[in-house]
């Protein structure tokens, strides 16, 4: 898990194209979904926070993203109703 504020964008990129980054999300939401949603990309920088895969957003508390995630969302949601 990194967060965005402490990476700069030439390190951001260059971890994106190596795939050590592959999931955005909204630390004080705790919403995690794919770095191209238009929801995420709207957030405020030190807001964000960057993981290498789902395994990890779902181990640090994250749910998916109902925008561009919407059936791994819809997913959580129904198994959150048992």
């Amino acid at each position: 898990m990194i967060q965005h504020s402490q990476v700069s964008d030439t390190e951001l990129r260059s971890k994106i194209r190596k795939q050590k980054i592959g999931f955005g999300g909204n630390q004080k939401l705790k919403i995690y979904g794919l770095l191209g949603c238009t929801s995420g990309k709207r957030m405020k920088r030190e807001n964000r926070i960057l993981f290498m895969n789902e395994k990890e957003a779902l181990q640090s508390g994250y749910r998916p993203c109902g925008h561009c995630m919407r059936e791994k969302y819809k997913n959580w949601k129904d198994y959150k109703k048992i």
